[in-house]
Parts: C-alpha cells; structure tokens; sequence
C-alpha cells in the first residue's frame, strides 16, 4: 500500500500542514478567519471522537468484565492494573523532580518576562484559581463520592465524568454477571451489538483524522501567536529552558520507562510497539485529550497490539480516567519551575508533598484538554507557592499539553499490553512484522527483511 494512504502518514500531513498554516496565517493576520473557517473541522472532529467516548466505555467495559467470567479474574485485573498504573505514576514524578532540580530552569527566565507573562494571563489565573479553590473545599473522601453517580443519565451527559460512566460500567458487568446466565445473555448480547456499532462509527470518524487535526492545530498556533508570530517565538524563548526539561522527562518516559517495562512483561520488540500505536499517538498530540483519543487506542491496542478485546476494554477506559504519567511529571516540572522563578526554595518535604498530591490528582484529573493546569494550582497551593505563579506557564501550556497526553496514551497501551501478557491474552506478531493503518481498519502486513 503506498505510503501516502495510511493513514497515521496522513495524520502527519495533516499536523505539519496545520502547524506552517498556523504560522503563516498569524503573520497575514488571518487569526479571526482560521478561527471562523479553519478551526471548527477541528472541533467537529473533536466533538465525534468525545460523542463516542461515553458508549465506548460503557458497552467495551460491561463486555470486557462479562467476559472474564470470573469476578476474581475482575479483581486481579484491577489489581494489576492500578498498582501498574501507580507505579509508573510515581516514576513519572520522581523523574520530573529529579530532572527541573538538576537543570534549574527557573534561574533563566528574565525578571522582566515573569512581569509581562504575569500581566498577559492574569484573568486564566483567576479562572483556575477559582477551580482549586472549589477542589481545595471538599473534603479527603469526596474523590471517591464523586465517583459514585446519583444520575447515570447526568454522568453520561458530561465527558468530565468518564469514571463515574467507569464505574457504573463495571457495577453493571460484575451485576450481570451475579444473575442467572438465561437472564443475563439479551443484556450482553445489546452491549455486544452496541460495542461492534461504535468500533465501525470510530473507524468512520477517523476518515476525518487528517482534516481534524489541521485545524486543531492551525487554531491552537494562531490561539498562542495571535497576530503576530514574534509573540510565540518570545515566549518560547524565555521558557524553552523549561519547556526542555519537560520534553525530556517525557521522552525518557516514553522512550526508556515504557519499553523497559515492555521488555521485562512482554516478548513484543519496541519498533513493533511503536508503530502499532503511532495512530493513537498522533491523534492524541493534535487533540491533547486522552478521553477523545480512547476510541483510537482501543482500536490500535486490539487490532495492532494484539491486546484481547476483554483486556483493552477493561484496561484502557481505567486508563484514560486515571493514568496521567505526562500530566504527573509536568506537575512536578512545573511546580518546582514556578518555585524556583519567585526565588522560593523548597524542601524536601514539600517536594514529597507534590508526589503524593500529583498521584492523587492523576487519579482525579478527567481526560480533557488543560486539565492538569488546574491540579496544578492546587498543587502549588499545598506547598506553600503562590498559585498566581500558573502565569508563568500558561502561554506554552497548549504544546506541552499535546506532548504529555501523547505520553498518556503511550503509558495506557503499555499497560495494556503487559496485563494481557500476565493473562496470557496478548497476540505475538512474528518477527518482519510491521503495523500499518489504512484509514479505515488497522492490520499486520508482512514486510520483507534483509
């Protein structure tokens, strides 16, 4: 198949297009006509991936705890998964820490550019200011309150909810599980039928990937540069010290963490894994929302990884509600960064502090665009920092928001994979095997080796 009619090579196209698009319309002064005639495709391909998101976790998660049979199978899978899912939280953090006290970023940015970054985003700050403050008022258990829905109908309307949808799913699958098989089966059999209808609606969707991301990023270059592109090229200047050390902790994390893990559980080579999940990565840059991604991910995790479909429907919703390792390290990053901009030293009990409040807000962050940034107030908030310090990161918040929900997604199949090996239930592409995607169905092609 010529290269040019896969489609994560046409993601590509797209990205690089909307990217030169972005800046060439800042310097025309095209801002307002990117944002009435180019930007919507981008929301409209947003919003189709989000309008499956709810089905998809409902009908993949009740079919995926149906089929384990076994409600201890559910618990040992949950288990595994959780306790995976934490662990590579805590490195994600512990590297973030590690990496911004070594290299000190904090120290670069001039007094005159904190002022004028402080002044240009002071209303954000306020916004998210106000959104910790809201999360700071509930009280230690109201996480687990806020997971328990007292209308299914009200969770499922707002994807902000996704594990609250999470947990009405498995509470339905372990119930059909408790009745009697004669009674259960028309359920299962509905859920069954409405998983196979959203897999063929999100393959439908994805025709529409190369023009969406285009316009998501042409609106998020000219949203950041406005019109004028020595805007951006300003203040990715005086933060690219910073903008570095969260790229790099996120491409050691993607690109050591995750196939170290993958090398000790699993007998998948890493080129294999890294093309079989390039879709999924790409769509996630381009939307910075690992929930809108979910329907692509669960696709290549299945048909490219190999992963069962019982695996990938119970593993990666879980994922994609509470596994943040991106968001987790750019918290550290960030924190740490603002700290260290207003002259404030912080020790070794408040670095602790943010580990142990950043895994929780990992847990807790629904799976949207910019997420983070408001944990990331409460956070600064617990250890004594003045949140107004958010205006330091927020104009180059929107690119790493795409680098760390491609981390995000990348984390989730890994996890995938690794459960599904432990349950013997990972399929073992031969060597010479290559993932490609046509646009409309991932498949494994034979490739010829030398």
């Amino acid at each position: 198949m010529p290269w040019y009619k896969k489609l994560h090579w046409q993601i590509i196209v797209g990205l690089v297009l909307g990217l030169v698009y972005g800046v060439f319309a800042a310097s025309a002064g095209w801002t307002e006509f990117t944002s009435d005639w180019i930007a919507p495709f981008g929301t409209i391909f947003l919003n189709l991936l989000k309008l499956i998101a709810v089905p998809l976790v409902l009908a993949s998660l009740i079919v995926g705890v149906t089929s384990l049979k076994d409600i201890n199978k559910i618990g040992r899978i949950g288990g595994k998964t959780l306790g995976f899912y934490i662990v590579t939280t805590t490195i994600a953090l512990t590297l973030g820490l590690v990496l911004v006290n070594t290299f000190e970023p904090g120290a670069t940015v001039p007094e005159e550019m904190q002022t004028r970054l402080t002044e240009k985003y002071e209303g954000d700050v306020e916004q998210r200011q106000q959104f910790a403050q809201d999360a700071a008022d509930r009280g230690p258990l109201q996480p687990l309150v806020d997971m328990v829905p007292g209308n299914f109908f009200a969770a499922a309307s707002d994807n902000g909810n996704m594990l609250q949808v999470v947990f009405v799913a498995i509470l339905f699958g372990i119930g059909l599980l408790m009745i009697p098989a004669k009674k259960a089966q028309p359920l299962i059999d509905f859920f069954e039928s409405l998983n196979t209808l959203v897999i063929r609606v999100v393959e439908v969707i994805m025709y529409t990937a190369p023009i969406g991301v285009f316009g998501l990023l042409a609106d998020a270059i000219t949203s950041i540069v406005g019109d004028d592109p020595a805007n951006l090229l300003e203040v990715l200047g005086a933060l690219a010290f910073y903008m570095a050390t969260v790229a790099v902790g996120l491409a050691i994390m993607v690109f050591i963490v995750y196939p170290l893990f993958l090398k000790l559980f699993t007998d998948k080579t890493i080129p294999h894994f890294f093309r079989a999940i390039a879709p999924a990565q790409l769509v996630a840059f381009s939307t910075s929302s690992s929930g809108a991604t979910l329907p692509v991910t669960m696709e290549v995790a299945e048909k490219n990884l190999g992963v069962s479909e019982e695996v990938s429907s119970f593993v990666l919703p879980l994922g994609a509600t509470i596994n943040m390792d991106g968001t987790a390290l750019y918290q550290a990053v960030a924190a740490v960064f603002i700290a260290q901009v207003l002259g404030i030293d912080l020790s070794i009990a408040a670095q602790l502090n943010i580990v142990f409040i950043a895994v929780l807000a990992s847990i807790g962050t629904a799976a949207v665009p910019s997420a983070g940034i408001v944990m990331l107030v409460v956070i600064l908030e617990s250890i004594g920092v003045p949140s107004a310090g958010i205006a330091l990161v927020l104009g180059v918040d929107r690119p790493l928001d795409m680098l760390r929900t491609a981390n995000n997604i990348t984390g989730d199949t890994m996890v995938a994979s690794v459960i599904a090996a432990s349950e013997d239930e990972l399929v073992m592409p031969g060597d010479g095997q290559a993932v490609t995607t046509d646009g409309v169905s991932a498949a494994i092609e034979q490739e010829t080796t030398g």
